[in-house]
């Protein structure tokens, strides 16, 4: 069951925006869309019973209808409901195991939200073996086509992560940002120039940056990639260079 996309539906605004965003990306890459809505409660099916009809009424409402919805503007994507009688993060990671990726909606909570609520994302994100996807609601398609940012670190493995980037680049067709933050060295800044510590940091970083994307440049010529070092902190760099882009990319 690889070929699907998969995205969580929990009846919220924001995980519509995010089977929107999935079918649309399914439709993109030629693969099936699964929309998996994990109920514990759930009843198995029993003909005839009433209690069990009224019990998962809601559950099959919020696939049902977001079926009905995705098929509207996607009349050839083959689209498959997903009802799990299970805790939301053990059927998520179960099908983020069997997906190219996993599509959820995130409110965007802060942190003393996020941790009083639990924030079901954030446990999938670091646990699941396939991308994840997180899409918050609100934003309107405007028909731009926006380039798609990867934020690299440049320890450790890089392949997964970067494969991702280049293939959705391409099937987007749009331009691959790859950037990297990293502050200067602050004891060496301390016993020379601070200018000159910055610059040498520069012309590392960019080296470092340079051999690891060398390959997919050769891999995948047909992707224009803006490479970008910023001297400050790996997240600002990441959020600043993702402010204007459809898609932001990191590793875990």
């Amino acid at each position: 069951m690889e070929q699907v996309v998969t995205v969580g539906l929990d009846g919220s605004a924001e995980s519509l925006a995010a089977a929107h965003w999935a079918a649309d990306e399914a439709e993109r890459r030629e693969l099936a869309l699964c929309l998996t809505h994990a109920w514990i409660l759930l009843c198995p099916p029993t003909p005839g019973s009433p209690a069990a009809e009224e019990q998962n009424y809601w559950a099959k409402r919020i696939v049902h209808d977001t079926h009905a919805e995705l098929a509207r503007g996607h009349p050839k994507l083959t689209i498959i409901e997903d009802l799990v009688a299970d805790e939301a993060e053990t059927a998520l990671l179960d099908a983020a195991a069997r997906s190219r990726m996993l599509v959820l909606g995130s409110r965007g909570l802060d942190r003393v939200a996020s941790f009083f609520l639990g924030d079901i994302g954030l446990h999938t994100i670091a646990r699941a073996e396939r991308p994840v996807v997180l899409m918050r609601g609100g934003r309107e398609a405007d028909g731009r086509r926006r380039p798609v940012v990867v934020g690299l670190s440049l320890h450790g493995p890089q392949d997964n992560l970067l494969e991702f980037a280049y293939v959705t680049a391409f099937t987007r067709d749009v331009p691959l940002h790859a950037v990297h933050g990293r502050r200067p060295d602050r004891v060496h800044a301390a016993r020379g120039g601070e200018s000159d510590v910055a610059q040498d940091t520069m012309e590392q970083a960019r080296r470092e940056l340079d051999e690891v994307l060398r390959p997919w440049r050769e891999k995948f010529p047909r992707v224009r990639v803006v490479d970008e070092v910023r001297l400050e902190s790996p997240a600002r760099a990441v959020v600043q260079a993702a402010t204007d882009s459809d898609l932001l990319m990191v590793g875990r």
